[in-house]
């Protein structure tokens, strides 16, 4: 069992920063690829960005790229989501996810989530 906890979500303004973390704790932290999600009020939840088992591969959905950066610390068995140029849009409850295998993007294929965190940003 893996069990996931999220931080780091708050208020901020248009323009600002947030990183978000995600502690993993169970067994076989470096065998599972890692998500970031979203959920917006009224909206379905969708995909941001995953990091592969090995930290080598990286993909972030197209509404975040280049200002979005996802990465692990197998270490620290923590994964990362550093937000820059916040827009309003980006308002959501963000929760990571992990999956034992490749990186995918569909939420589905995740087996465990963390309990999410708000991210307000404010124009």
């Amino acid at each position: 069992q893996v069990q996931l906890v999220e931080s780091g979500g708050g208020l901020v303004q248009a323009g600002g920063s947030l990183r978000l973390s995600c502690a993993v704790s169970g067994r076989g932290f470096s065998s599972h690829a890692l998500g970031w999600f979203r959920q917006a009020p009224g909206k379905e939840r969708e995909f941001v960005a995953a990091v592969s088992r090995n930290n080598g591969d990286t993909y972030e959905a197209d509404s975040v790229k280049g200002r979005f950066t996802i990465s692990r610390d197998n270490a620290k068995t923590t994964v990362y989501l550093q937000m820059n140029s916040l827009k309003p849009e980006d308002t959501a409850v963000y929760y990571c996810a992990a999956r034992v295998g490749r990186l995918m993007t569909a939420e589905g294929l995740y087996d465990y989530w963390g309990q999410g965190t708000q991210v307000t940003v404010s124009s």
